[in-house]
């Protein structure tokens, strides 16, 4: 049986089911796309679209309504966000400025990784990711790094809401499980060619807070080798942790502190 609501807040159900709609968009949609998708007329939704539009939560072009960065910004002023993202950004240019490759950090947001904050190569021949970009969890490195290192009932929640977003797979168990082993993820980048995605987690009680991600270019131009900048992402992601958390030591990241890793101007 399911249970009605105590409260009812009609206007305000509707502006957000109008928001997770243009989320879920992957291009702007007019009125008349919203209103069929949402099964209400356009009348129901004239007067939210005007008010979102007027507080900037959407935005309106010539091919339709989109949404707007807004609600990104709200979510990233919180203090955990914040704190993350001003601990984790210079740590994540000593990473680029080492490598000679781009840094992005990407925290879990329903059935999607959202990336929040981003470091560009120095150099030409790295390749970054924008800010706010998303994709399924299990379509990621970030992603399946976010699901791989948490608690059994954690990762099987997150995978339900993949499954209620509509996506199938298979063998993912086993896949998280070899990723959660060897304490990293690295695979060929599903956009393009001669780029691996190297993603390791920032841990925090034993759970993945966040994923570090270098999407690493490879050839002439390179700056390290492959191998050389995994080694600078896990100590990264070790000095990460370490500031959120002190008083917290995971036995792969600490041993890395420990030993200490080679310059990434060496190949070893």
């Amino acid at each position: 049986m399911t249970t009605k609501s105590r409260y009812q807040a009609p206007a305000l159900k509707k502006g957000l089911e109008i928001l997770e709609l243009l989320a879920a968009a992957t291009a702007p949609l007019n009125m008349s796309d919203i209103s069929t998708a949402l099964g209400r007329s356009v009348s129901e939704i004239f007067r939210m679209l005007q008010v979102l539009e007027e507080h900037r939560y959407i935005a309106r072009g010539d091919d339709g309504y989109r949404l707007t960065n807004r609600l990104f910004a709200l979510g990233m002023s919180q203090p955990p966000v914040r704190n993350l993202v001003g601990i984790a950004l210079p740590v994540m240019s000593e990473v680029a400025r080492r490598t000679g490759q781009s840094c992005h950090m990407a925290v879990a947001s329903g059935a999607e990784m959202v990336v929040i904050v981003g470091v560009e190569a120095p150099s030409l021949s790295g390749f970054a990711i924008r800010v706010g970009y998303r994709r399924p969890l299990h379509r990621s490195a970030s992603g399946r790094v976010l699901l791989a290192f948490q608690s059994a009932d954690v990762r099987q929640a997150m995978l339900d809401d993949v499954r209620l977003a509509g996506a199938a797979f298979a063998a993912l168990a086993a896949e998280l499980d070899a990723i959660a082993a060897k304490g990293l993820h690295t695979t060929p980048s599903p956009v393009l060619n001669a780029i691996t995605d190297m993603s390791v987690p920032i841990l925090v009680m034993g759970s993945a807070r966040a994923a570090l991600t270098v999407p690493f270019v490879d050839g002439p131009g390179a700056r390290v080798t492959l191998d050389a900048s995994q080694a600078v992402l896990r100590h990264a992601a070790a000095t990460i942790a370490e500031q959120l958390s002190p008083e917290v030591r995971d036995g792969l990241y600490q041993r890395v502190v420990d030993h200490g890793v080679p310059d990434a101007g060496s190949d070893g």
